[in-house]
């Protein structure tokens, strides 16, 4: 696989992107207006979902005793073994609330819904355990049914109690200082809408057609908002670009529905002022699927280390035998958060080569310069054109991997070189682990010409990760490299 050189460097590069938060981390808070708030809101629905589940399943067992009683000799484990099942039940139960996101910052008529409905599906299925658990004792199905009716009901009782409640002391709390990023015709009555008829308050504007992220995030700073509100955002790279730097600045970025073409990403659709908005939320690294591709890394690296090691063997033997020098590469490249960790990688030039790269820098063929690119490079050994072409060259970054330092999909690190010519908003792709391969890597590799063509793909690969697509990467990946294609 083609891999960018570069001059051996002591000196680390001035990095202008800000270096943000490790994006596998939860987001913090914009202020204590908003989340605080917020904290009092999920606290609150916290309590009386539990409250709610607790009085239904008690209310069950009082009146199960009128309708169906309890056989004497299921007294004891009524007595012992309900309340254990019943905190099983209310732990999943509330476990499973926030992982649909029932706890947000604003109230969907569908989260009522969805919690009658994981409500019922936890009763369905501490059915089905009690069963399994012992065939033989024959729990009344009568508390079970009474329970459940009971639970539904209650939540979502106290849920609408507590919702309505909180909503009328909505009014009582700080106004949140939002900044409006929109067309002139818009601006007024925007504003407008925002203060009349929410908690918000209009503190800055941007005009959308003037707008560029690096300016707009500066007169965004001075305004020192909670909150940006963006409309008729015109392309993917200013929303990219202006939600990573908010982001570093734990200020939320909301679109607007006239901004259809940004509609892919991911978010909280939430009301704000009778408009639906986005709240944009970054894809990657705050879910089960991401915990997942973390142990789908160290697994499989571990058993591609196990099952390749034949090839680490045969591939060193033919290094040594061919040319002068270590068998392995190590070089400073720039990963998560700016941070700078060595890549392993097999030796594919002569020992020289970082002094010789300075005489080919004229012949670089990338057209922007960042990227060292050279298609017939003096500097490669015969050996190492076979390892680019077939990819084994790569292969030591399984230990990357399995350090921590590197993810098996992922924006390729750079070496300091490159990154050193980098503009600001190249700077997103290191808010991500980097890969063994990637997106650019099965989009035309070699064929790439400029760095900002590779920058989108990155950009478009973090804004839209997914664990399917990571697989999607893996398997194109194999196919090319298969088939020899786009590397020299």
């Amino acid at each position: 696989m083609k891999e960018p050189s570069s001059l051996k460097s002591n000196r680390r590069p001035h990095f202008l992107w800000p270096i943000g938060t490790d994006i596998r981390a939860a987001r913090g808070a914009s202020s204590w207006k908003r989340w605080g708030w917020h904290s009092i809101r999920v606290l609150s629905l916290l309590l009386s979902d539990a409250l709610a589940l607790g009085v239904a399943w008690q209310l069950a067992r009082f009146l199960n005793q009128f309708y169906s009683p309890i056989p004497a000799q299921l007294v004891w484990w009524v007595w012992l073994g309900l309340p254990s099942l019943f905190w099983l039940f209310a732990g999943a139960t509330l476990l499973l609330f926030t992982h649909y996101g029932l706890y947000g910052a604003t109230v969907r008529a569908r989260d009522y819904l969805r919690a009658a409905q994981l409500v019922s599906w936890v009763y369905f299925i501490s059915l089905v355990l009690a069963y399994f658990y012992d065939p033989k004792l024959d729990a009344p199905r009568s508390l079970f049914f009474s329970a459940w009716v009971s639970s539904v009901v209650l939540v979502l009782a106290t849920r609408l109690f507590t919702n309505g409640f909180l909503n009328s002391l909505r009014g009582a709390r700080p106004s949140l200082r939002a900044f409006l990023i929109t067309n002139p015709n818009r601006m007024h009555r925007l504003s407008k809408t925002l203060e009349r008829r929410s908690h918000y308050q209009v503190v800055g504007a941007a005009m959308v057609s003037t707008a560029n992220a690096e300016s707009t995030f500066q007169q965004i700073l001075a305004a020192h908002p909670d909150e940006v509100l963006a409309e008729d955002v015109p392309n993917v790279e200013l929303a990219s670009g202006l939600y990573w730097r908010l982001r570093s600045a734990n200020i939320p970025l909301r679109l607007l529905p006239s901004s259809r073409e940004m509609l892919y990403r991911r978010g909280m659709p939430e009301i704000v002022a009778g408009l639906p908005t986005l709240m944009i939320e970054t894809s990657i690294f705050q879910s089960v699927d991401y915990r997942l591709k973390r142990w789908l890394d160290y697994g499989l690296a571990m058993l591609a280390v196990l099952g390749l090691s034949p090839v680490f063997v045969g591939v060193a033997i033919a290094i040594r035998l061919t040319s002068p020098g270590p068998v392995f590469f190590r070089q400073d490249r720039i990963g998560l958060k700016g941070r700078v960790f060595k890549v392993w990688k097999f030796r594919t030039m002569a020992v020289d080569a970082p002094q010789r790269q300075a005489k080919l820098e004229q012949q670089n063929q990338s057209t922007d310069g960042i990227m060292f690119k050279l298609q017939h490079d003096p500097r490669v050994t015969t050996v190492g054109q076979f390892l680019r072409r077939s990819s084994l060259d790569e292969l030591p970054q399984l230990f990357n991997v399995l350090l921590g330092q590197m993810s098996l999909v992922g924006p390729r690190p750079l070496p300091l070189r490159d990154v050193a010519q980098f503009e600001t908003w190249h700077h997103i792709r290191h808010q991500v682990l980097p890969g063994i391969t990637g997106l650019w890597q099965v989009s035309g590799r070699s064929t790439i010409e400029t760095f900002d063509d590779a920058a989108r793909l990155d950009l478009h690969y973090i804004d839209n990760w997914s664990l399917n697509l990571d697989l999607e990467i893996l398997v194109a990946t194999l196919r090319i490299v298969f088939n020899g294609l786009g590397a020299y």
